[in-house]
């Protein structure tokens, strides 16, 4: 009788492996771990605004409108909770999406206001947080690169037949993944201008 047992459980095995559980399963983690350094990363870059808004204020307290656009765009990104559920949800995903792509913009914006002022330029904190944003950016766009590409395995494997059936059996769904318009935006950070201040500038 055991022997029978275990003999139905070896071809079951056997037979979960060869209609996609395996790979479900190990996609499904890496879809987990990579979306974790999404968060990360961005929560790295939301980290960083405060300080990078006070300095500018220092030397443009007048650009009102851009600080206001850059603290409610992350009062919106820190609203959302970014759950690991959340990659289930496809709605809350877009949402996720508009509110960092929102955060992009207003970050943009902010950084643009340098160019009219080139003490700030100058001035080494704002490069140094500069730095540090430009590879926030460069860290993001590598993260999520990892989970569309993640995303993109699980999905075929949820659509491809015979793992779909096992995908229906065991309640694996397709998730969310980041939007080609989307892509475009992260391709292109905000900019990001290590060029010396003007000559006669104060320093």
């Amino acid at each position: 009788m055991i022997l029978m047992r275990l003999f139905t459980i070896f071809l079951l095995t056997l037979s979960l492996g060869g209609c996609g559980y395996n790979t479900l399963q190990s996609t499904d983690e890496q879809i987990k771990a990579s979306w974790a350094e999404v968060l990360n990363q961005y929560q790295r870059r939301a980290d960083l605004v405060p300080n990078l808004v006070n300095v500018v204020k220092g030397y443009a307290a007048h650009e009102k409108d851009v600080f206001t656009q850059v603290t409610e765009a992350r009062a919106r990104v820190g609203a959302i909770q970014a759950t690991p559920e959340l990659i289930n949800d496809e709605q809350a995903f877009a949402k996720f999406q508009a509110a960092q792509a929102r955060m992009s913009s207003a970050l943009s914006r902010l950084l643009a206001v340098s160019e009219r002022y080139p003490q700030l330029k100058a001035d080494g904190v704002f490069r140094d947080l500069q730095a540090q944003l430009e590879g926030t950016e460069n860290r993001i766009a590598v993260a999520r690169n990892r989970y569309i590409k993640a995303v993109q395995e699980y999905n075929v494997t949820v659509r491809s037949f015979p793992s779909n059936l096992t995908a229906m059996m065991f309640g694996f769904k397709v998730k969310p993944s980041f939007t080609v318009e989307d892509e475009k935006a992260i391709a292109a950070p905000p900019k990001v201008d290590f060029g010396a201040a003007p000559a006669g500038a104060a320093r």
